[in-house]
């Protein structure tokens, strides 16, 4: 069986996981007394697999493609074209909607943007499982594929580090790139995840349900952090049964958003030097701990305004709120606490949305499931700026960072600014697409920042007025969904498509 599978497309063998994963949901709303939306996702079920063995008996005789850009050309592929798949049963079982609203919706859950163009109240337990469910299976896809497709490729953040001179060809990385098809690179790399991923989901989801959350809601945001789509049932933690205590479990798995070091190089006796010594979770540290200090202070001035100084509960209350929310959202998340609110009402001062759009733009670390340039990015350009400045003083010194702090100061600093460059043209693109549709300033740029880092929540905080994405135009939704794709493949990616050398490989 392993080798029949290795041998389809990968789009044909993420049609078949995606046309079995519809079973769950159908199971659920048959449990829960929903037969309809039970049949729906059955019979969508039995339907796909038909389909998706057919069209792999047709595709059995073709000879594997084993040229690098066939990796990237059927990830563009299933993100443009498995959302159709996905949002048949969505359509059915809502019924009265059109189906652009639901392949959009599948778009935003297959890329963990996590926005919604429905109403939470509209759609039964089961649908709500799905989105999470596609969410998370989107999350463990981006996940895999780093690791097995965008590193050979010295692409998705790994260009920083790579020794790999920066050239007009996208390099191949090894032979053993070259040599074995997509599907069986990313059949290697899923086996040896999938239990990795499958566990750490299953952890936070018992640790909620014993702070007292719902059992549904409380595996739909465990799926949720692990993947970092933000898909919420109830609209998002403000509320829940489980409160702190749940906010806390979620807050320490956002680690696995942060550095990729956190799962992948195992635990051992060296783990802690290591994690002390990455780069990444240094800056997310950094972040965690000076911004919510600068808005503790802010929000103190403000509480002297309004003489409720003597409340330490409060004061508290705003500083978890504040480091929980922004974590959340510089992991591309959009999870915000109960406390966030707390604290505004605590100081009597609105919140600064523009510091969650810098978090977003910052995103998580490289080969996890958060979006966003990625800390390394930053770091590189940190360390480049810091350097200068540095010669600035002493122009002929010789700063001791070993190699690879040398590479990440100089070739890499220099990709990282190429990438964050695309990025900010991208999105002006976006934000002038999105104005032609009549929406504002302001509108274009929170919705523009949101799909390209994916991370659909922020369009409910960071605005002065909240965005609904339920009532903008099919252009603007269109626009959108092709924003989520180009932020969760990146623009190197989608530039090595189009390079002309990369096609002579």
């Amino acid at each position: 069986m392993l080798a029949y599978v290795s041998r389809l497309p990968l789009i044909v063998v993420l049609m078949g996981i995606s046309a079995a994963a519809m079973m769950l949901p159908a199971l659920l709303a048959t449990g829960m007394d929903d037969h309809f939306t039970g049949r729906v996702f059955f019979y969508s079920s039995l339907l796909f697999l038909i389909l998706t063995g057919l069209v792999g008996l047709a595709t059995q005789t073709l000879r594997p493609v084993t040229s690098p850009r066939a990796h990237l050309i059927a990830l563009l592929l299933a993100y443009v074209a498995l959302p159709f798949m996905l949002a048949f049963p969505l359509a059915e079982a809502v019924g009265n909607t059109r189906y652009i609203n639901a392949y959009l919706e599948m778009v935003s859950s297959l890329t963990t943007t996590g926005a919604s163009f429905f109403d939470p109240d509209r759609l039964a337990p089961a649908v709500h499982f799905w989105r999470g469910l596609v969410g998370w299976m989107g999350g463990f896809l981006i996940w895999v594929t780093a690791v097995a497709v965008l590193a050979p490729l010295n692409l998705g953040g790994y260009e920083v580090t790579s020794e790999a001179q920066v050239t007009g060809r996208v390099q191949p990385g090894s032979g053993q790139m070259t040599a074995a098809s997509p599907a069986e690179r990313l059949r290697r790399h899923a086996a040896r995840l999938a239990p990795v991923y499958l566990t750490l989901t299953m952890i936070l989801w018992v640790a909620l349900l014993l702070a007292g959350e719902l059992p549904l809601t409380a595996l739909i945001h465990a799926m949720s952090t692990m993947a970092t789509s933000g898909i919420s049932p109830v609209g998002g933690l403000e509320g829940r049964p489980s409160g702190v205590a749940g906010e806390a479990l979620i807050f320490l798995f956002f680690v696995f958003a942060v550095s990729r070091r956190s799962f992948a190089s195992g635990f051992s006796t060296d783990t802690a030097r290591r994690m002390a010594r990455d780069r990444e979770l240094r800056l997310a540290i950094f972040a965690v701990v000076v911004l919510p200090t600068l808005l503790f202070v802010r929000h103190w001035i403000g509480a002297l305004e309004v003489d409720e100084l003597a409340n330490s509960e409060g004061a508290l209350t705003a500083l978890w709120g504040s480091v929980f929310t922004i974590l959340s959202f510089l992991t591309t998340t959009g999870f915000v606490s109960e406390s966030w609110v707390e604290a505004r009402t605590w100081s009597g001062l609105p919140t600064p949305g523009l510091i969650l759009i810098g978090l977003v733009l910052m995103g998580g670390g490289v080969a996890t499931t958060a979006g966003g340039v990625k800390l390394l990015r930053v770091y590189a350009l940190y360390k480049h700026g810091t350097r200068e400045m540095g010669k600035l003083l002493h122009p002929h010194s010789v700063a001791e960072a070993g190699r690879l702090g040398r590479r990440i100061r100089r070739e890499g600093a220099y990709i990282a600014w190429i990438f964050f460059m695309l990025f900010i043209l991208t999105m002006a693109v976006v934000m002038a697409a999105l104005a032609l549709t009549g929406l504002t300033f302001e509108a274009s740029l929170v919705l523009a920042v949101s799909a390209l880092t994916t991370t659909g929540p922020l369009a409910g905080v960071a605005a002065e007025t909240p965005i609904s994405y339920i009532g903008l135009s099919d252009a603007a939704k269109s626009i959108l969904a092709a924003a989520m794709i180009v932020g969760r493949l990146e623009t190197l990616v989608l530039l090595a498509l189009i390079n002309p050398g990369y096609w002579r490989a």
